[in-house]
């Protein structure tokens, strides 16, 4: 006979719920016993990485039998120069979601609060519940976009962090230049504001505020995060990293662990910020997608959120989980909105014009045998 495990975990564990990511394309394959499926799900670049960072991981395979670069030196030194900040302002992480934890795990007691817009990436949620804080979370407003007032209006002596993730997920929304430099002269300094960009390189709005301005600017209370998952199409990697004052990241950097980036994730970042060829290329093959799918919605009569991301935000007028099931048995993976909080809302990722044909001919297809 066994004994029985007597539970002992820590209470802010019993608020906290596994993420739940997309199913992958060959578990749905296993599944449905679909072969010709497409995944529209996690904002994943549908050109794939470039052929400079693949190559540098390559070369990279060889040395894997060494620890890799424990202090990102030469990633961070790249970043540097491209971001036009001196390396010791720059912390690189197992992904933006490392980061993100570190933060947490640095500045958040038991008891504190940090700010959120809701719907936003859950994974502020998780990091500062796992430190034992929790989350005010303001709601969007009527355009699906932060309300920067409320969010103000919601701080107090124990709060600790604001996250503004602009352009927003699962929106693709933004907040203006002129609504951060009003926001930002109200915050106290005490609070830290994170502007997490995994998607700027996406937006096309003139008035898109970029968070690094503020840094440079000497706001020492502002962090920056950035992703090399989404534009430069290595999600598979995990590398993200963060750009603040020095000061700031010293308390960071108590909370990372030695060699959190993998030598060949080093790699292929180093070789995808070479390519500006790729990021050009994709940035336009998700210009032209979006302008696709905003006419086929809006002949379908169908409501949507201009995005400043490699995803749309869709109204489809009736239950979404239907329709995302009815999607998956053709064979294209969308995101449910209930997940957010809308039940009548689909994200789906913009993919190649041809990806994109499909995705509508389905929609099309599920939202006819709805009606």
């Amino acid at each position: 006979m066994g004994r029985t495990f007597i539970t002992k975990a820590r209470e802010a564990l019993k608020d906290i719920k596994p993420y739940l990511p997309g199913k992958p394309i060959e578990e749905v394959k296993r599944e449905l016993g679909i072969e010709d499926i497409i995944k529209l799900a996690s904002n994943e670049n549908p050109l794939g990485p470039s052929k400079k960072a693949v190559t540098a991981m390559k070369e990279a395979v060889e040395s894997v039998h060494l620890y890799p670069d424990g202090t990102c030196y030469y990633l961070k030194n790249k970043i540097g120069q491209k971001m036009g900040v001196d390396p010791s302002q720059i912390i690189v992480g197992n992904g933006s979601d490392e980061i993100i934890k570190l933060l947490a795990e640095a500045f958040i007691e038991p008891g504190d609060n940090a700010i959120m817009a809701d719907p936003s990436f859950s994974e502020y949620d998780f990091a500062v519940t796992l430190m034992g804080g929790y989350l005010r979370k303001i709601p969007l407003n009527a355009h699906f976009a932060h309300d920067l007032d409320g969010m103000l209006a919601a701080i107090d002596d124990r709060t600790k962090m604001i996250f503004i993730c602009n352009p927003n997920n699962p929106t693709g929304t933004i907040v203006t230049k002129s609504q951060v430099d009003a926001f930002m002269t109200k915050v106290p300094d005490d609070v830290i504001v994170v502007f997490d960009e995994a998607y700027h390189e996406y937006a096309t709005a003139s008035d898109y505020p970029k968070g690094i301005d503020y840094v440079k600017e000497g706001w020492s209370n502002v962090v920056v995060m950035y992703t090399f998952s989404k534009i430069y199409g290595l999600a598979g990697l995990r590398v993200g990293y963060s750009i603040a004052s020095e000061a700031l990241l010293s308390w960071v950097y108590r909370t990372r662990e030695p060699f959190n980036v993998n030598s060949i994730a080093q790699a292929g970042a180093m070789g995808a910020l070479d390519d500006d060829e790729h990021v050009e290329r994709s940035r336009s093959v998700n210009a032209k997608g979006a302008e696709y799918i905003y006419q086929e919605l809006e002949d379908m009569h169908l409501s949507y959120v201009k995005t400043n991301t490699n995803f749309i935000w869709i109204d489809v007028q009736t239950d979404c989980v239907p329709v995302f099931e009815a999607m998956l048995a053709k064979g294209v993976i969308i995101r449910t909105g209930n997940v957010f909080g809308f039940s009548q809302f689909i994200r789906v990722t913009i993919g190649t014009m041809e990806e994109n044909r499909r995705f509508i001919k389905t929609l099309r297809e599920v939202l006819s045998d709805k009606a």
